[in-house]
């Protein structure tokens, strides 16, 4: 029996106790702090030279550094509001993406060079970019176990469509939307980014395309993203053409009840 239970047994039974040792006091254990799953925030720099070129080409609010937890955060990040196209008409960012200046570059560099002017040629002007994702502290593809994702160090971006200004949506992964034209969007994407993930490429990405800046070796890029076309309909028959029927059942013939 431990001591201490012994001491209080005696003293509940009357017998004295007196001279009896009683066992060292425990040492205090300090409480150790939960790590916190939100970054933190640290002062502002300077404008970065990055800063001062993204000014040129994007409506912008520097955000501060955010560090942790993990590798989570990174510096000169910001808050992209809208893409400044060469005709002074502004592409809204909807919601605004948080993301590191080089990738915020990127990604308005491609808006205004490359996707806006495809649209306008084709369709009608860009208003409006969709997005689903921009910088989340958390593993690939939400498993909290998994490598942290590029949206956790604010060099990704995930984007669902595009609005224009006669307020069509040109959803990325709609098979109805022209082959072509996605896959111009796609060949361009793929030769922006170093990452560029849609349907097809791990399950994760059938409703928006994934698009980051990861740096890997010898300059090697993921390009997955599969332009599909929409399942052929079923053949129609001519006018007049009597519709088959189904052959006939094979008589069941009837047995006697027992």
């Amino acid at each position: 029996m431990p001591l201490l239970t012994m001491v209080l047994v005696m003293a509940s039974l009357g017998v004295p106790t007196e001279g009896v040792p009683l066992p060292p006091a425990r040492p205090v254990i300090p409480a150790v702090p939960a790590v916190s799953a939100v970054a933190v925030a640290t002062d502002d720099g300077p404008p970065t030279d990055c800063d001062k070129r993204l000014a040129s080409m994007a409506a912008f609010s520097p955000k501060p550094t955010l560090a942790g937890p993990g590798v989570c955060g990174g510096s000169d990040l910001v808050d992209l509001e809208a893409v400044l196209l060469p005709d002074g008409s502004r592409v809204a960012v909807r919601p605004n993406a948080t993301m590191r200046c080089e990738m915020a570059e990127s990604f308005a560099a491609w808006l205004r060079d490359e996707v806006a002017p495809r649209l306008a040629q084709l369709i009608s002007p860009l208003r409006v970019v969709e997005t689903e994702d921009s910088y989340d502290c958390r593993g690939r593809n939400g498993n909290q176990r998994a490598k942290i994702s590029e949206h956790g160090k604010g060099n990704a971006v995930d984007v669902r469509d595009f609005v224009l200004a006669d307020r069509r949506k040109i959803v990325l992964t709609d098979l109805a939307e022209p082959k072509d034209l996605r896959e111009e969007l796609r060949d361009s994407a793929c030769g922006r980014f170093t990452t560029v993930l849609g349907p097809d490429s791990d399950g994760y990405h059938e409703q928006h395309i994934h698009l980051d800046v990861l740096g890997r070796h010898a300059g090697y890029r993921i390009c997955q993203w599969a332009v599909h076309t929409p399942a052929p309909p079923m053949a129609v028959l001519a006018a007049g053409q009597p519709v088959p029927l189904p052959p006939p059942r094979p008589p069941v013939h009837q047995t006697r009840k027992l």
